[in-house]
């Protein structure tokens, strides 16, 4: 089965798209693309952070109320509120300011799959900055081979995660350095690498990796209270703990 790729960027990352089946390279595959994209960039007018005219900015500098914002802002920020509460406190988009980026992520590239789980008889794999969901329809079929970079060496994988339906998201420091704190503390967390996340939605894979990195030497005893989860948590010193059954090759 032949496999057809796009990439293209918007909210600061690659987004690329493995699709196979029925349609991989005619008129239903490229619309649903484009419907992908024009999503990811509605998105981005509104909760991008480095937008001086995005809601998500003028809703944190007081401008505007939260009932001036479009509906998807007040769903983001429950679902940052959920997050701070599942995770003690560690996540929270109002840390420092307000900044849903740990939510915005994954939740808007799985509603942009939306458009791809329309396309009849075609299998997906969306990634977004390296967050990927992905769809097989036949769940005993080949599945995706999603690979996980070692966090010291992006060159080399570390695992391979057999996904036939679902999500894998990755929080850590090799690409974007010390960019995710411990909201408790306002620190960055101590003795963990990474952080890889298996489970059904992508929102909450991405949101469970984060949270889990946030919480340091504990990441990999929080992430098991996390149910339908499988992780993989890389330590500094090169060590690591499978959480749930996670696989490595």
């Amino acid at each position: 089965m032949s496999t057809a790729r796009y990439v293209e960027h918007v909210m600061g990352m690659p987004i690329s798209l493995a699709l196979r089946g029925r349609h991989t390279d005619d008129d239903a595959a490229h619309e649903a693309w484009a419907a992908v994209m024009n999503r990811l960039r509605a998105v981005d007018l509104v909760f991008s952070t480095y937008r001086d005219d995005s809601y998500i900015t003028r809703l944190g500098r007081g401008e505007i109320g939260l009932d001036e914002c479009p509906p998807e802002v007040p769903e983001v920020l429950a679902l940052g509120e959920q997050a701070r509460r599942d995770s003690t406190g560690a996540f929270d988009v109002w840390r420092d300011g307000l900044d849903p980026s740990g939510v915005v992520k994954g939740w808007a590239a799985d509603r942009a799959a939306d458009h791809l789980r329309a396309l009849p008889d075609t299998d997906f794999c969306l990634s977004a900055g390296g967050d990927l969901v992905c769809r097989t329809l036949d769940p005993y079929g080949r599945p995706w081979r999603i690979g996980v970079e070692h966090p010291h060496d992006p060159d080399r994988i570390i695992a391979v995660v057999p996904v036939t339906t679902g999500a894998v998201a990755t929080s850590g420091t090799a690409h974007r350095g010390e960019h995710i704190v411990d909201a408790r503390t306002g620190r960055a967390p101590a003795a963990v690498a990474s952080v890889t996340v298996v489970g059904e939605s992508l929102t909450w894979a991405d949101i469970d990796a984060t949270a889990a990195y946030a919480h340091g030497p504990d990441a990999a005893e929080w992430l098991r209270t996390r149910v339908g989860r499988s992780g993989l948590v890389v330590w500094e010193d090169g060590s690591s703990t499978v959480v749930d059954g996670y696989r490595l090759p």
